[in-house]
């Protein structure tokens, strides 16, 4: 199927990625065709949204059954003061509209199971999992290897996060079976050790930082650029402004 061409519009929005050789027309055009779905609405989701709009992503699917609150707002940057009560998914989808009229969002106003993830994942290229809790990342991490679509995880915590990519079901330049999410997290810890945002409180910043990095993951993803993070572990220590990679592999 021959994409369509850029209209004059979307040339000059998109003229400083079209610029780059190693994106191009082309590379801008397999944005403008993928279809991302986005686990989350939240901290993570925020800049996610955000920069895969801007980039010129052309379907963006954002799962999420919560509402804005107020202390959503220190961190969650796509909702504004007056969405509060609103839910997340149709704040976000206003903001996208802001950001980008050229993007199509699909709303996803439920939490995922291991009954209906698959079956959504199925329907994208890529996923995004800015989730906050063990049961949603080991449920969509399992659909997305089942259903062979790459995953780009990411945590955040307090003044630490991290972020990899996954993709289980294809194999690495060295013709080993590239590693998931359960050889990286076997199982989850104790409910109670790893205590929630909530509890334990996060900078906003942090997640911001960290959810930036998880779209520049999808977007080498969809144009093929670059050195994803199959297999790879990228910490990031905001008190000390410090990177660092674990490498790990198929148990």
């Amino acid at each position: 199927m021959t994409p369509a061409a850029f209209t004059d519009e979307e040339l000059e929005r998109y003229a400083r990625h079209i610029v780059l050789p190693e994106i191009g027309g082309a590379g801008q055009q397999r944005l403008k065709r993928a279809r991302v779905l986005v686990i989350g609405a939240g901290g993570l989701g925020a800049p996610v949204l955000e920069y895969l709009a801007a980039a010129g992503v052309g379907t963006l699917g954002i799962v999420d059954d919560d509402t804005v609150s107020l202390s959503n707002l220190q961190r969650q940057v796509i909702h504004a003061t007056d969405t509060i009560g609103t839910a997340k998914t149709e704040s976000a989808k206003a903001a996208i509209a802001r950001i980008n009229p050229n993007v199509t969002v699909e709303l996803h106003d439920f939490r995922l199971t291991a009954d209906n993830a698959a079956a959504l994942i199925a329907r994208y290229d890529i996923v995004v999992d800015g989730s906050d809790n063990f049961e949603t990342r080991y449920v969509v991490a399992d659909a997305c290897a089942a259903e062979k679509r790459p995953l780009v995880h990411a945590a955040v915590g307090r003044f630490d996060g991290s972020v990899t990519v996954l993709m289980p079901f294809a194999t690495g330049a060295d013709g080993k079976p590239n590693p998931g999410y359960r050889d990286l997290f076997p199982e989850a810890p104790p409910e109670g050790l790893v205590p929630s945002c909530a509890v334990a409180g996060v900078v906003g910043a942090l997640t911001g930082v960290v959810g930036t990095l998880q779209a520049m993951e999808a977007i080498k993803l969809i144009t093929g650029i670059g050195e994803p993070l199959v297999g790879r572990l990228l910490l990031y220590d905001a008190l000390s402004a410090r990177f660092d990679t674990i490498r790990y592999k198929r148990s």
